[in-house]
C-alpha cells in the first residue's frame, strides 16, 4: 500500500533531528510514535488543506520508516482513508507525523519525552 520509499517534509525532519539530539531517539522511531500519538488524538488529514510538500533529505525505506509497525500503520491509514489512493496516503501519514510530533517536539531529554507520552 504504501511505496517502498518515503520521506517527509523538511521541518518535519528538523523537528526530528532536534529531537534526536535531545533525547537519543532516532527519526525514524519518533515518527512512529508521533503517527500512533496523533492517530490517537483525533486528527483527520484533509487533501483539500494540504499545503505540505515532501521535500525532505531523509528518504528512507518503509520497513526503516515504520518497522514493527508496518503492518499496523498500513491498516490503520487503510480503515481511515478507504478510498485515498497510494500517493495521497503518504501525504496523510506525513501529516500524522507533524501533527504528533507537535507535542513532543521539545522536550530536552529522555524522561521528559517518556513522561510526556504516557
Amino acid at each position: 500500500m504504501l511505496p517502498n520509499r518515503m520521506q517527509l517534509s523538511r521541518q518535519t525532519e528538523e523537528k526530528l533531528k532536534k529531537l534526536k539530539s535531545y533525547t537519543g531517539i532516532t527519526p525514524n522511531v519518533a515518527a512512529r510514535l508521533a503517527f500512533f500519538r496523533s492517530v490517537e488524538s483525533g486528527f483527520r488529514y484533509s487533501p483539500e488543506r494540504d499545503i505540505q510538500r515532501l521535500d525532505g533529505l531523509l528518504m528512507l525505506d518503509k520497513i526503516t520508516w515504520l518497522g514493527e509497525t508496518l503492518q499496523t500503520t498500513e491498516l490503520i491509514l487503510k480503515m481511515l482513508y478507504p478510498k485515498m489512493e497510494e500517493k495521497k496516503l503518504i501525504k496523510a501519514w506525513a501529516a500524522h507525523i507533524e501533527d504528533g510530533i507537535a507535542s513532543v517536539r521539545n522536550h530536552r531529554n529522555l524522561l521528559n519525552f517518556i513522561q510526556a507520552i504516557n
